[in-house]
């Protein structure tokens, strides 16, 4: 166990009412930790509400049965900020993930903490509970649950193995450890059905969305002597299919699939112009470092970052970062004759 509790378990004792928030965008990890964490305290008797500036995914909504997160702006949201005693962050320790709620979080006085498990972070003046080795944030919130010796019921054992099961690729990343898997086991005992969350995850997809899909990748390009792969999706994509800006997730993986790639990335142009990048590596290129470059973060291996507009020079500011990086591995060495 790499993280001290002690300092949450006081928080948690000497407040009765919580708001818990994630990032924007948030991803199963994200949703999944939150939906565990709430299950944690309110088995401790305390009043929580989750809030986040993003709306839920449609394909993640399952692992919300209740619809207990509230949006950003709402009227219950704002209450609940308002009459929040302590505040819990999951999932990210960055001020720019946090978008809108991050102001109220500078502004407030009220005790905060972290739970979290990535690399790149900022003094967010909160109690930190970070393992920057663990596999997911959903791995914490079994550990934390274990450490307050609360029971995980079947809604929340669902959620914290889809937020385990994602963010390690369902389970083939390298993060993944022995422990994972017992925890992974842990919470089927608990009531999680690997193939019902399976079956919500990835076997519910729009005609949109496969049609969205088969456009990226029709747009793959390699770079760097076929040691990169990238593709781009424009705003304009998204109107003509009526796809959603979640329909992309994953999509940067498959740019990993193709034989001798060493590291990937997606551009995504949102909405208000901006344009999302989703970094992945599985060489010695740390990804986190280069979204970092650009506002962002992330994990070594896994990372993103939000650039301004106009769309061409963000992909190229993007692979010109990615270039530098990959030209500066060490070159192998021919065998030994």
């Amino acid at each position: 166990m790499n993280v001290d509790w002690q300092p949450l378990q006081r928080l948690i004792s000497a407040n009765q009412r919580f708001v818990i928030t994630s990032h924007i965008r948030p991803d199963a990890d994200a949703i999944g930790s939150e939906i565990g964490l709430a299950s944690v305290l309110r088995q401790l008797g305390k009043d929580v509400c989750i809030v986040n500036v993003s709306a839920t995914p449609p394909h993640l909504a399952f692992l919300d049965p209740a619809r207990e997160i509230l949006q950003w702006g709402a009227a219950p949201a704002t209450a609940a900020l308002s009459a929040a005693e302590a505040f819990l962050i999951v999932d990210t320790s960055a001020w720019g993930q946090l978008s809108d709620i991050g102001r109220t979080l500078r502004e407030t006085h009220r005790p905060k903490a972290v739970i979290d498990h990535h690399v790149s972070a900022d003094d967010l003046g909160a109690i930190e509970c970070k393992d920057t080795s663990r596999e997911a944030t959903g791995a914490l919130i079994f550990e934390l649950a274990q450490v307050l010796g609360v029971e995980i019921p079947p809604d929340a054992a669902a959620a914290l193995f889809a937020a385990i099961a994602t963010d390690t690729g369902w389970y083939r990343f390298s993060a993944t450890t022995g422990e994972t898997l017992r925890v992974a086991g842990a919470l089927v005992d608990r009531g999680a059905r690997p193939d019902a969350i399976y079956r919500e995850l990835y076997e519910q997809a729009t005609l949109a969305r496969l049609r969205l899909a088969g456009r990226v990748l029709s747009r793959v390009t390699l770079d760097c002597d076929g040691a990169l792969a990238y593709t781009t999706v424009l705003w304009s994509d998204f109107e003509e299919l009526g796809a959603l800006a979640s329909d992309t997730e994953d999509l940067v993986n498959e740019g990993l699939k193709i034989s001798g790639t060493k590291a990937a990335f997606i551009a995504i142009e949102l909405q208000n112009r901006q344009v999302k990048i989703s970094f992945r590596s599985r060489t010695d290129v740390n990804v986190a470092a280069i979204a970092e470059q650009f506002g962002g973060g992330g994990h070594r291996q896994a990372a993103g970052a939000t650039l301004p507009g106009p769309f061409a020079d963000a992909v190229s500011r993007a692979l010109t970062a990615m270039r530098t990086a990959l030209s500066a591995l060490p070159t192998a060495k021919p065998p030994a004759p």
